[in-house]
Order: structure tokens, then sequence, then C-alpha cells
């Protein structure tokens, strides 16, 4: 994973590496895995209550012997951890002096306080053997030794450590480069692409878009002046019709790569098939209503639909209880055919990135993809949604892309499914919706791809506030 100068984390890893090895294979059985992740809730539980101010206070409530002996199926006992605890207990929710920790990394806080999100060696390892095994499926289809360029928010995002750390336990050659620092910039970030050349790019959505959209303008093919054969999205809403869309432009295969945040760590990585898969290993999974907070049933197809809850399994530096993550997931058992015998895990946006059109809920994932399934070849897109006299939802799609390059009927087919699958009339334009698109990964995909216009007396929002402020710095 690094230099092994440590010998508890050179044998970590070995360990590490073997229980994956195992797993991945399909060697465990329900009930060893059921046995494994008992074992470390117990771990952890022991080892937040001695270490963390919160947990000592939040779990006051219950004996010594009760948390010693509490089963895996049994979690739902303890209380929740939110975002808003995160933010309040700041320093408090950590486990171990911060001395202890190999490094700092912290929330963005563009909606609210950044919070700290330090990283101890066992941290790293039991996260970086995740993407490791994980992704090293994808990267033997593209050959042995490959350039990797990695473009994260910022210096203190785990980004470029994480993902340079693993394709170097791949063999594979790292570029961090961020196309927002004034040093670097876009235009020499494409040089760098070209020069080196780069074969595969871990970045956002928004940011492929955007680098192909500086290429354009600077008079560059994408698929002629690049060597791009892989690119490993991340950070952002990513719905198949985008994702196809930005594989169609730059020529490559698209992997929606990591499902993770700041403060829960990996919470699931892609495999070979293609699939974001969780990593049972080392975080425990709950679904439930994000009302209620009730366990949600799978459905007849064995989907379970609501907000993730999520228990990291390893004593780190900040391990975290049933932390409601905000996000919406649909979660499917494993088939025979999985790359990895783990669920499989589709993030479809956090609670508050729904919108209500015309009385129906809507996902921001599924309105995505349905407005863009027709389109292919565009460099960036934006939602308006509007309201007539007579109090129906309008939408407006506004495409950055020439309008020659689209043809009527998936204009029009873009319509018919609109109104066939949501009630709702939809308008098809083209212009460059600006800078706010790039801020998905910093703020929410709502506040970055969505422009509602339905009740002007509202004011914006302060997801909308923070991107606007972000966009307009980057402009």
């Amino acid at each position: 994973m690094f230099t092994q100068y440590d010998p508890e984390s050179a044998a970590l890893t070995d360990e590490l590496r073997g229980l994956f090895d195992e797993y991945g294979t399909g060697k465990w059985t329900a009930d060893d895995l059921d046995a494994h992740q008992t074992a470390r809730l117990r771990e952890v539980l022991a080892h937040v209550r001695a270490g963390s101010p919160f947990y000592r206070d939040r779990l006051a409530g219950f004996g010594d012997e009760t948390l010693s002996g509490l089963h895996i199926r049994d979690l739902r006992k303890l209380p929740f951890t939110t975002k808003a605890d995160l933010q309040q207990a700041q320093f408090d929710m950590l486990s171990l002096p911060l001395s202890e920790a190999w490094t700092v990394y912290e929330t963005t806080g563009t909606t609210g306080q950044p919070t700290p999100c330090p990283r101890t060696n066992g941290d790293s390892i039991h996260n970086n053997t995740v993407l490791t095994a994980y992704y090293r499926g994808i990267f033997a289809a593209h050959g042995d030794r490959q350039v990797i360029g990695v473009s994260g928010p910022t210096e203190l995002h785990a980004t470029g450590d994480t993902f340079g750390d693993v394709c170097r336990n791949l063999g594979h050659t790292v570029a961090k480069m961020w196309p927002h620092s004034p040093v670097i910039g876009f235009d020499r970030a494409l040089e760098v692409m070209r020069l080196l050349p780069v074969t595969g790019l871990f970045c956002t959505p928004g940011m492929a878009l955007r680098l192909a959209q500086k290429a354009v303008e600077a008079g560059l093919d994408l698929r002629r002046d690049f060597s791009l054969d892989l690119l490993m999205l991340t950070g952002e809403l990513l719905s198949p019709s985008l994702r196809d869309n930005i594989g169609t432009l730059w020529g490559a295969e698209v992997h929606n790569c990591l499902y993770a945040s700041q403060e829960a760590s990996v919470l699931a990585a892609a495999t070979a098939d293609g699939t974001l898969r969780t990593a049972p290993l080392i975080n425990h999974y709950e679904v439930i209503d994000p009302h209620t907070g009730e366990p949600v049933a799978p459905d007849r197809d064995g989907v379970r639909h609501g907000e993730l809850v999520v228990t990291n399994l390893y004593t780190g530096a900040k391990p975290l209880i049933r932390y409601r993550t905000g996000d919406l997931v649909r979660m499917t058992e494993a088939g025979p055919d999985a790359a990895v015998p783990a669920p499989a895990l589709e993030p479809v946006g956090r609670v508050r990135d729904r919108l209500r059109l015309n009385g129906q809920v809507v996902i921001g994932y599924d309105l995505e993809n349905l407005l863009l399934r027709r389109f292919r070849g565009y460099l960036d897109y934006q939602i308006t949604v509007t309201r007539d006299d007579t109090g129906v939802d309008l939408l407006s799609l506004t495409l950055n892309a020439e309008g020659d390059r689209l043809r009527d009927e998936d204009t029009q087919g873009a319509v018919t499914d609109c109104r066939e699958e949501l009630g709702t009339t939809l308008s098809v334009g083209f212009g460059d919706p600006g800078p706010i698109t790039s801020t998905g990964a910093m703020v929410s995909w709502k506040a970055a791809r969505v422009v509602d216009l339905r009740d002007p007396g509202a004011g914006t929002s302060v997801e909308t506030r923070s991107a606007e402020r972000i966009a307009a710095a980057r402009a």
C-alpha cells in the first residue's frame, strides 16, 4: 500500500489481502460473514466507547456487557449518527488522538461547518484494499502498465492519495493534477494528458465534461488527440445516460467507480462486471425509510429502496456507528455471475435532491437518466423547472452541443418519454449552462444541475448560493 516500514501495517496489509482474496473468490459462507461482522462490530463499539467523547456519551445507556455481546443483527438497538452530529461534535467524534493519524482530510464545508476526517494507516489499508481488490479486474482488461490521471476537488480531499495508492498497488503510473488550481488550470491539464499520454483518468462526471468542453474549445479532437481508454468517475450523481454520453465523447470505457464520502470512507466500488458493489468486510449496511427510520423490505425484484445507513467495521481514527448518509440507494443481493459476491449498490441521489413535479416525487438520478436517454455527444446539460399560469410544472433541458449534431427524432423522443413517464411537458434547447454545473461534487446535484423558477419569492437555497459562489470563483 505504501513503503511498509511499519511491521504492524505490513501485517495488516497481508491479512486483509488474504481475506479479500478468499471473499472475492466465493470461499466465504453467509455464516462466515455474519461471524466476521459481529466480531468486528464488538471491537469497534469498544474502540469508540473508549476513545470518542461523542460515542461515550451517545452509548452511555448501554452496559459494557450489552455492547460486548451485541450481534450484528441487533445493530438496530443502537442510535443513529447524523451529519449534524458530525458538525457539532467535530474532534469529539474521533476515537484516537489526532497524532495517531498519518494524514488529515476534511469535508468541503460548502453548506455547513467542515468536519475533520483524519486517517490512520489502518484506515487507509482497510479502504484501499477494497479498491485494489475490486479494480484489479477492470484495469487488467486495459494492459499491465498505464498512466493514470487523478483529478480531485481540493488538497484536503482524500482523492489524490487514495487513487494514487491503489494505482501503485496495481502497478500503474499516476499523475495528479487539479485543473481548477490556478497553478495548473485546464490548458496545462489537457497538455499533460496529451504529453504523457494519460490512458486512464479518475475524476468527477462534471470534470470529464469540463475537460471535454475545454478541449473542444481549444480545437482538439477528443478521440484523435487523446489516449484515454478508461474513465473512472466518482463524486457526483452519474446515471447510465450521462455515463454513456461521456464514454461516447471520449471514446473510452466508463465506470461509476466509487461510492464514498470523506466522513465514512469507501462504501462501494466498481467491479469488472460494471457494477458498484458494497464492501461488507469493512462496513455493515442498512437501507431505511428516510422518513420513519425503519428498515425497508426488498421489492418483488429483490431491490431495497431507501436511505443508506452504514457502520464502519474497523478501528480507525473515526469509525461511525449507524451513520445516516442522507443518500438514497437501491441495493440488490449479488447474483451467481457477480464479479464479487457482495450486494450491488446504486446511489440515486441525496434525499434533498428529489424534485416534486406535478404532484409526483422524482429522484434526481431517474430524472437525469430519463431526460438524457436519447442524446449523445453533448458537453454539458442543465434542467430548468417552471410553472405555467394554470399551475402545471414544465421542464426545459439545455444541452451544450451543436444543434445539428442532435437529431430531431431524438429530441422528439425525449419529449415523448417525459410526457409518458412523468406526465410533464419538456422542451429542449442549446446553450452553455456555465461553470455552476461543475460544482456537483462540492455541493449537490440539484444545486449544480437544476434551476427551479417555480417560486421566485422563496429565494435561493443555501446549497444553490454555495454553488453560485464556487462557480463565480472558478469562472
